[in-house]
């Protein structure tokens, strides 16, 4: 599973780089909104990170799950609280 984290998240970055040099727009346009919403105010990073982590699962976006799994644990998530998210 970690093996398999670790590509997605590699290809992932590839795919950012292609989609920049495609539809810089809308990929500028996407990265100043997600970063106006995800930055710290009435909640932290962290739970603006588990509830976005909560939400992936609902949906089943395996992308989204891996993400902010990884954004959960550099926003000083604990393991108990990404399991207590899920």
């Amino acid at each position: 599973m970690a093996g398999e984290v670790k590509k997605f998240i590699e290809d992932f970055g590839k795919s950012v780089e292609q989609m920049k040099a495609q539809t810089p727009d809308m990929v500028s346009g996407f990265g100043g909104l997600f970063a106006k919403v995800m930055k710290a105010g009435a909640l932290d990073v962290k739970q603006k990170e588990l509830i976005a982590l909560g939400v992936g699962l609902a949906v089943r976006c395996l992308p989204c799950i891996y993400m902010h799994t990884q954004k959960c644990l550099r926003a000083g998530a604990t393991r108990a609280e990404i399991l207590e998210a899920k």
